[in-house]
């Protein structure tokens, strides 16, 4: 097996393949990246997300707008409104803003409306109001799938891993559920052959005490309830999601529409996984049906 890593979007990806990628995959991968960078990401000045939260307004239409913004909405339904794509504003007032400062301020809710301020279509993106989209719940997922589907003619197995954030095609891989409050320990095992496996916690991107970065956008404040997730789904984009929605009332609810299978670990320390989830835990866990 051959493993190529680098970093990108603030994070460690490593490709693994039965053989080395050649110069063209990777130049083709690295630019793949850089344009959803360049398009979603709130920490660049000269990112489209970038530009519509200084002027608002219309731009052409994305590739990626239509998918990512659509399951969106379904997030927030299923979680009444928890999960918003604009929580930049959120984060920026906790300090994790565009320049990271780490500067916590009050907590600020996202707009409760937010389909009527951001509206999307296959041929446009727009805001009514100046406003930070923050594509995190999911943006990682969608973009590790891009990478899967750019090596498609790439022959053997591959697998996309963006710091845990994991797709595979081809060969079983088997990966631990690191546990949020002890690195260096696991509180399970799971198998996945052409899925992908994403995961979210607490003690990721955390700064000050109690803040981090998975904020309840009704009241801009972190959760408390829940530590960490995992979400094994056939794209990464939902995997992504849905690791994001467990934090929340109704989370499972939406893992179970999608056919998704979930653990996620409370702050107390106690597991609880969906009833076909295949992961093997090493603590007895409660079953949601």
């Amino acid at each position: 097996m051959s493993v190529w890593g680098f970093e990108a979007i603030g994070t460690r990806w490593e490709i693994e393949t039965d053989a080395p990628l050649g110069d063209s995959e990777r130049t083709r991968v690295i630019a793949l990246i850089e344009a959803f960078d360049r398009t979603w990401s709130r920490f660049r000045a000269d990112s489209l997300v970038s530009s519509l939260a200084r002027d608002g307004g219309e731009v052409r239409g994305p590739a990626d707008a239509v998918p990512m913004l659509d399951a969106y909405r379904e997030l927030s339904d299923a979680t009444r409104g928890a999960v918003n794509p604009l929580v930049g504003v959120s984060l920026s007032a906790l300090g994790y803003d565009p320049a990271i400062s780490l500067v916590p301020g009050d907590p600020r809710p996202a707009p409760a409306d937010w389909t009527s301020i951001l509206t999307w279509s296959d041929t446009s993106l727009s805001l009514a109001s100046p406003a930070q989209i923050d594509v995190g719940a999911l943006g990682k997922g969608r973009l590790v799938d891009l990478v899967l589907a750019e090596l498609v003619d790439f022959p053997g197995s591959v697998t996309v891993d963006a710091g845990g954030d994991i797709a595979v095609r081809g060969d079983e891989v088997r990966v631990g559920l690191e546990h949020p409050f002890d690195p260096t320990k696991a509180i399970g095992v799971v198998s996945i052959r052409d899925q992908a496996l994403c995961a979210s916690a607490i003690n990721r991107r955390a700064w000050g005490e109690g803040l981090h970065h998975v904020l309840d956008a009704r009241t801009g404040a972190p959760v408390r309830t829940w530590a960490a997730t995992w979400a094994i789904a056939p794209d990464a984009m939902r995997a992504d999601a849905v690791a994001t929605a467990l934090f929340f009332d109704g989370g499972p609810e939406l893992a179970a529409r999608w056919g998704v299978e979930w653990v996620r670990m409370s702050t107390t320390g106690r597991a609880e996984r969906s009833i076909g989830c295949p992961a093997v835990l090493f603590t007895t866990p409660g079953v949601r049906r």
